[in-house]
């Protein structure tokens, strides 16, 4: 047999389309509303009283670009560190998978790559909401779907280990608090980064999601420049990286 096998990883994928289906619904209206509400208050609202343009953009579209990066991790890393946590520790769902001829790197590459294809469609969501106020559309938007899927590879893998490394649900919080939303702040989507400290632009140039707004930026509205590959690169790094993390961590919470 082959490490990975497909047939393993379709099943344990299937299950969660299966799942999925009962309540795509609820996600999809957020997915949509959330960006509309962001922009209102930001592009519309910021940007009609404060600030007009930004590196020579209409404010409501650099912020309507940068929020992909933001639709792409809370809907990766959040339910990936929730559902994997309650899945394994509450359900044991994982248990009864590993009964059938399933291996654990089967089972975290499954779940990982259905959070990522998600939350990779999920991302353009923001996109299309931006176009309704008057982003044009470009050819190279047609990339943004493949950009936010290995980003939300590399946060869902994220999600997985962190769920596999804590005791206690309620310690999510520390991780929301000191990771994620320091990533989300610092990520470009509101403003640019190159007016904040030099320390917090290292930290920044450093971030997967700040890759992420660069990447989308170039491709709805300044075009590709050769240091995109070394993001795309990075981001790709980054992915294969948790990836390895992810099933060494639920390696050791599953397998005695």
């Amino acid at each position: 047999m082959r490490r990975l096998e497909p047939a393993a990883i379709g099943g344990v994928m299937s299950r969660e389309v299966a799942n999925f289906r009962t309540f795509w619904k609820s996600s999809a209206f957020s997915s949509v509303v959330e960006p509309v509400i962001y922009l209102l208050a930001f592009g519309l609202g910021l940007g009609a009283t404060l600030v007009d343009t930004v590196d020579g953009i209409d404010y409501v579209e650099f912020v309507g670009t940068g929020m992909v990066a933001t639709a792409v991790i809370f809907s990766s890393a959040l339910p990936a560190m929730f559902g994997t946590f309650v899945k394994h520790r509450f359900q044991h769902t994982y248990d009864a998978i590993l009964a059938a001829p399933v291996s654990v790197e089967e089972l975290v590459s499954a779940e990982m790559l259905w959070i990522g294809v998600r939350s990779g469609l999920f991302g353009c969501f923001p996109l299309l909401v931006t176009m309704l106020f008057g982003l044009e559309p470009r050819w190279g938007m047609l990339l943004v779907p493949l950009f936010g899927t290995i980003t939300a590879l590399g946060f869902a893998g994220f999600g997985i280990a962190v769920a596999a490394s804590v005791p206690k649900i309620d310690q999510f919080n520390y991780v929301t608090t000191l990771v994620i939303t320091p990533m989300f702040l610092l990520a470009g989507t509101f403003f640019p980064i190159d007016q904040l400290p030099q320390w917090a632009q290292v930290a920044a140039q450093l971030n997967p999601l700040h890759q992420l707004v660069v990447l989308v930026r170039d491709a709805s509205l300044y075009g590709f420049e050769p240091t995109d590959l070394i993001r795309l690169a990075g981001l790709i790094g980054f992915a294969l990286a948790l990836w390895r993390i992810a099933i060494s961590r639920m390696t050791s919470c599953l397998i005695d």
